[in-house]
């Protein structure tokens, strides 16, 4: 076999998806030809494919120092650099792919994707729409450009920019998860919404997996020590590894075996910390949702726990294949995967009061006796600092939540704190962009002078405790309110004001603030949420003293009580294990 006829069967291997053969030949032909700069660019590239970022980033360098007037090349160096969070290089890698090739749509639109990382979200819509431009049938970039629409706060746009990348490729599970949450940030978006859509998503990529789900040999003895398995991309320092962690560290390991499934590509010190609470750790990103089920499946996993829904980079697809018997989501927001192989939902009866609507969620809902959450305080977070209005002379409200749950209600709300309390000032956590001056437009409409408000670009986890130390009252956006910045703006003894809304995503912060013992904080009503924020911002005494003792409060609050927390959790999994043995086989 010559060569090229070896490398033209890699490339057919490779594009079949069979990577390992694959990779055996582009290794043969680069032992014959050590600078064959397409097999040592496809090799970087199955090594990416793998999740084996830094090989990769060599290996294609390997190629463009041979040749370096491939776009691609350049292309796929960027992807590789991105996921090991070089960005600036990735940008540089891909403005020469331009340079080579200006009408490449597929460097626009991985620019795109590295200018909404950096939180740039302008220049990422300008490249998405480049890309578009290129190729208008581009469903990747579309989805894309609904994701940074969305991170603007323009969430009808971004609606709109899903249902394009969907009506492009109907088979897109990641468009509409993508839409799926975007839904739940719309002010009008009810249960009957959700329902609807989460059923044409069951039906359009979940049912056809039905026919290959096989029977669990499973041990059906109820006392016996179960595997429980968590399963999550985003197991490192972020809001669902935060509130892992101090769950996974008291786990009852004479009852419980822990797996987890991370799909983690850019690992940090948070990520090295959950590992060392487990039993067995899987690293999962080289695993399609197909191998990871058979994965789960090998490991005879008992209980298995999504910890994404419709999140990024969910593996909904997996729990569609019921590689467990029994199958829960928790932790990723208040709401329903829309799955039938999903059994149970946790919850607490503060997210999901007896009688409220539930027609939403295709799971059991599963109430815990207590909170649903488990805060654990950073360890870089500061002291709690002074009341900033006892030096300013002002209130200070705040809302570091991500900048798309700010909707029109939310902003109308605040518009009528703001000119009930004259002197008072807003800090508001957004990226830069023509989003803040539309923001400052809004608020000018309603008679507000942009110098009462402010900024704050994404910080890094320490300057993001500090900021709140600029706030003397947080205000909770709705419909979807905050579950872990409300936990850390009481931790920084920032009270916050919050609406319940009649969906669980819209009551998390109700739950927190009820557990805190701060119910009194939660309204029932806008008019009610303005009342009850100006009544406090006109009550310096009383801001203080939340101020002073809400670390004691929380401290002795059933937020902060793990092992409580993980003895309900663990309460829940014999439950449901109970019932699944005692169904007939």
């Amino acid at each position: 076999m010559t060569t090229a006829e070896a490398f033209d069967l890699a490339r057919g291997h490779h594009e079949s998806g069979r990577l390992s053969e694959a990779e055996s030949l582009y290794r043969q032909i680069l032992a014959q030809d050590p600078r064959h700069p397409d097999a040592l660019h496809l090799l970087g590239v199955i090594a990416h494919q793998v999740g084996q970022h830094a090989p990769a980033v060599e290996l294609i360098r390997g190629a463009i120092a041979i040749e370096p007037s491939v776009a691609d090349y350049h292309n796929n160096l960027s992807l590789a650099l991105q996921r090991l969070a070089r960005l600036d290089e990735a940008e540089v890698a891909l403005r020469e792919a331009l340079r080579l090739n200006p009408s490449y749509p597929e460097a626009y639109n991985n620019l795109g994707n590295v200018e909404r990382s950096r939180g740039r979200l302008d220049e990422a819509v300008a490249a998405y729409a480049a890309a578009i431009r290129l190729r208008p049938d581009y469903a990747d970039a579309f989805c894309n450009l609904g994701t940074a629409l969305k991170d603007r706060g323009e969430l009808e746009a971004a609606v709109t920019a899903f249902r394009q990348a969907l009506q492009l490729r109907p088979n897109f599970p990641k468009a509409h998860s993508h839409l799926i949450f975007t839904l739940h940030y719309l002010p009008q978006t009810d249960a009957r919404l959700l329902a609807e859509e989460l059923h044409r998503w069951r039906a359009r990529y979940a049912d056809p997996l039905r026919s290959a789900i096989a029977p669990h040999p499973n041990d059906r003895n109820p006392q016996r020590r179960l595997r429980i398995g968590y399963v999550s991309p985003d197991l490192f320092q972020h809001a669902v590894g935060r509130f892992l962690l101090p769950i996974l560290a008291r786990h009852d390991h004479d009852q419980f075996e822990i797996f987890v499934y991370s799909d983690v590509s850019t690992p940090d010190d948070h990520t090295t910390l959950l590992r060392s609470k487990v039993d067995v750790w899987r690293d999962t990103v080289a695993l399609d949702d197909d191998a990871l089920a058979r994965q789960v499946r090998a490991d005879q996993i008992d209980v298995l726990i999504d910890l994404s829904l419709h999140t990024g980079r969910n593996r909904l697809l997996t729990f569609a294949r019921k590689p467990a018997p029994v199958q829960a989501t928790y932790l990723a927001y208040c709401g329903s995967s829309g799955l039938t192989t999903i059994d149970y939902r946790l919850t607490d009866p503060i997210l999901d009061p007896p009688g409220s609507d539930r027609s939403a969620y295709s799971e059991q809902s599963l109430s815990l006796p207590g909170t649903y959450w488990c805060y654990q305080p950073s360890a870089v977070a500061p002291e709690v600092a002074s009341p900033p209005a006892a030096t300013a002379g002002y209130v200070t409200f705040g809302c570091l939540n991500n900048f798309c749950k700010i909707t029109a209600p939310t902003f109308a709300a605040w518009s009528r704190i703001l000119n009930a309390v004259p002197t008072s000032r807003i800090l508001i956590h957004a990226n830069q962009g023509s989003h803040r001056q539309r923001t400052l437009e809004r608020f000018g409409q309603a008679g507000i002078a942009s110098s009462r408000v402010s900024f704050l670009d994404f910080l890094p986890l320490p300057n993001y405790f500090a900021a709140y130390g600029q706030i003397d009252l947080a205000l909770d956006p709705f419909p979807f309110g905050g579950g872990t910045t409300t936990c850390d703006s009481l931790w920084m003894g920032v009270p916050v004001v919050a609406f319940a809304g009649q969906l669980a995503m819209s009551r998390a912060a109700a739950s927190v603030l009820h557990h805190a013992g701060l119910a009194e904080l939660v309204a029932h009503s806008v008019d009610d949420y303005v009342d009850g924020a100006v009544a406090l911002a006109r009550n310096p005494a009383r801001l203080a003293q939340l101020r002073n003792a809400m670390r004691a409060r929380l401290l002795s609050s059933p937020l902060l009580d793990a092992p409580r927390l993980v003895a309900n959790l663990e309460t829940a999994y014999r439950e449901m294990w109970r019932q699944w043995c005692a169904q007939t086989r």
